[in-house]
């Protein structure tokens, strides 16, 4: 599960050219969006193409659960591990 959670964040740094954030820098609970990260919207669409290009994961846009999903690191991961049958 570590492995998984760096991948995401190597994901998250580059798929959004974070310049100034390194993935080790990421706590695995800190939120991504708003007072975490800092991301927006448009990151959430861009974080979503580069997750299922990776990962075989999709988002719905109408899920009022992608919300939870996003939440943090340890939200995606454990998605991706449900979504992948823990592959």
């Amino acid at each position: 599960m570590d492995d998984l959670k760096f991948q995401i964040k190597e994901l998250i740094v580059n798929a959004l050219e974070l310049e100034d954030i390194k993935p080790e820098n990421i706590a695995d609970s800190e939120p991504i969006f708003g007072d975490g990260l800092g991301l927006d919207s448009i990151d959430a669409l861009e974080l979503g193409v580069a997750l299922k290009k990776k990962f075989g994961i999709k988002f719905s846009a109408e899920s009022e659960d992608n919300r939870k999903h996003f939440a943090s690191v340890d939200a995606l991961a454990a998605y991706i591990i449900a979504g992948t049958g823990g592959s």
